[in-house]
């Protein structure tokens, strides 16, 4: 098994109000449901890191804070935090980000994804690959590199972040 780049990360406490609500207005289909910066946050917030059996939000990788929608003007805007300056995985972690939120996000939404700043060696490297679309498209087209995402996809659909009301 290789060596970790980062054997001992630091685990943060989940948010407090972990678990979002989801109300009878929210599934009611009559009335217009905006999407905002908190439901793109759920979505992402649990999506597994590809070294360690934790989610993105337990590393402190990805915050509520640094998730921005604009809903009027279909934009979603997501920075995240690598665990370390020099982090191998911070391309494929966004990597990641952009596939749950591709296969969950109405087509319409333009979708920017970069490493906050100041917080990885190689920021504008990684930037500029996450948000390359035919740089994401080539790296989907590599199965292993498939394989690897969707399984870090997998275990974050089977955490449960979200409750049905009553």
């Amino acid at each position: 098994m290789p060596e970790l780049i980062n054997a001992n990360p630091t685990i943060y406490a989940t948010s407090k109000n972990s678990l979002r609500v989801i109300t009878a207005d929210d599934e009611n289909e009559d009335i217009e449901d905006m999407i905002d910066s908190r439901e793109v946050f759920d979505l992402i917030r649990s999506i597994s890191d590809p070294e360690h059996p934790l989610t993105l939000e337990e590393l402190n990788v990805t915050q509520l804070e640094h998730v921005t929608v604009d809903d009027n003007n279909d934009s979603v805007v997501i920075e995240f935090t690598p665990t370390i300056p020099h982090c191998s995985m911070a391309t494929l972690i966004g990597l990641c980000i952009r596939v749950r939120l591709l296969r969950s996000l109405p087509e319409r939404f333009k979708v920017d994804i970069n490493v906050r700043k100041g917080t990885h060696q190689s920021e504008q490297a990684v930037n500029k690959q996450l948000n390359d679309k035919e740089r994401v498209a080539a790296a989907l087209e590599n199965a292993h590199l498939l394989e690897v995402v969707n399984q870090c996809l997998t275990t974050a659909y089977a955490r449960g972040t979200i409750k049905r009301h009553q």
